[in-house]
């Protein structure tokens, strides 16, 4: 796996990704990839990790949102062809076994875990993940 085109879906959200796309905040490349995906009626990913860590963004009053955690995961998964992935327990198991050199960020993990696990391409700015990307682990496009 590597660095994918914009062109290429499924996407899986970041939390990142996720806060930026509600707050239209993305880059062109990754608007044009999430309206391809919307087109074509392909699903945009969004994984349950990125609940708690809105929850915990919220917690230490670094989630910048008028609307509370709960409302604004809500308006998320209202946004066109977003849908909540699956969290397995074995993606959670994976996520200790990933290969080469993962994220050590135990968010990261389970999102690269989950890409691999369901084939999707991650939509993300955090730099470890890209780097795992890089290292041709990981599908990923930058936002």
């Amino acid at each position: 796996m590597a660095l994918r085109s914009a062109s290429e879906i499924p996407i899986l959200l970041d939390t990142c990704a996720a806060i930026w796309i509600v707050d239209d905040r993305i880059s062109q490349s990754a608007s044009d990839a999430l309206t391809k995906a919307w087109q074509s009626s392909i699903p945009t990913h969004v994984s349950p990790i990125t609940a708690w860590e809105i929850g915990l963004l919220a917690a230490s009053g670094r989630f910048k949102s008028p609307d509370p955690p709960t409302r604004w995961f809500q308006r998320l998964l209202d946004l066109p062809n977003v849908r909540l992935t699956e969290l397995p327990p074995r993606v959670l198991l994976d996520s200790s076994f990933l290969p080469g050199l993962p994220p050590r960020d135990p968010a990261d993990r389970i999102i690269a875990a989950t890409a691999r696990d369901f084939g999707f391409t991650v939509m993300t700015r955090d730099r470890a993940l890209l780097a795992y990307a890089k290292e041709g682990y990981l599908s990923a496009i930058t936002c």
